[in-house]
């Protein structure tokens, strides 16, 4: 079993998709599908923000909404996908860091991320206080999302994050923009957030807005009882 910390390493990736031609991040489409379609429109023009080598973006193409725009900052991994995918020719892919998204303002009406969020905070030893270093690189992340982001148009985000500790990181004025929460699963847990540009907050999320401590939210958690965001591992 292979160390989760090295998620943060784009040799790490650029290795594995040297070898690996598919793998799906919190399962497959299916999971997701319902509420994703009920959000979206097939005119929508679509970003997906690490995109890996899941198959949501095939999925989405072949359910018609095929103005679909694929990124990842592993070279390898985007050629091997261009020529996987060479026959659904509305959709494009580009490498591209998501630290750096070099798009136009208001450019998108759908932004979506499947775990590469995730990724980027593995190496956090305590969920309720993240590091400055990456609370620092998670805002400049979501301003820019905001920014790209049309007003009316949704920031889809799944992971296994609970929202005592991934709301505190979206909650925030500046970015303009409501947020629903969905979960997906039984006995285990999915989170769908959904934030759509251009309404308020709710209340209850203002709470989060403040740069308080997440473990003096006094919030419980809810659903499951380990956050599974910090022990994510490769099989």
């Amino acid at each position: 079993m292979e160390s989760n910390t090295q998620y943060k390493s784009l040799d790490y990736w650029n290795d594995r998709y040297k070898e690996e031609d598919h793998y799906e991040w919190f399962g497959d489409y299916t999971k997701f599908k319902d509420v994703i379609h009920s959000l979206i429109r097939p005119s929508d023009k679509i970003l997906t923000l690490g995109c890996g080598n899941s198959r949501m973006s095939e999925e989405l193409y072949l359910n018609n909404f095929t103005n679909i725009v694929n990124t990842d900052y592993s070279p390898i991994l985007i050629k091997a996908m261009r020529k996987k995918y060479i026959s659904l020719s509305k959709m494009s892919w580009l490498v591209m860091d998501i630290n750096n998204l070099e798009f136009e303002e208001k450019s998108f009406d759908c932004i979506i991320e499947k775990g590469t969020l995730d990724a980027l905070l593995v190496d956090e030893k305590d969920p309720w206080n993240l590091s400055e270093e990456n609370l620092t690189r998670i805002d400049k992340i979501l301003e820019q999302v905001s920014k790209i982001l049309k007003y009316g148009g949704i920031f889809i985000s799944i992971t296994f994050a609970q929202p005592h500790f991934r709301k505190p990181l979206y909650a925030h004025d500046k970015f303009n923009w409501s947020i629903k929460l969905y979960t997906i699963g039984d006995t285990f847990h999915y989170f769908i957030y959904v934030m759509k540009k251009g309404e308020a907050l709710s209340e209850s999320d203002k709470m989060f807005n403040s740069r308080k401590k997440n473990s003096d939210l006094k919030i419980k958690p809810v659903e499951i009882e380990e956050n599974n965001l910090f022990s994510i591992q490769v099989d």
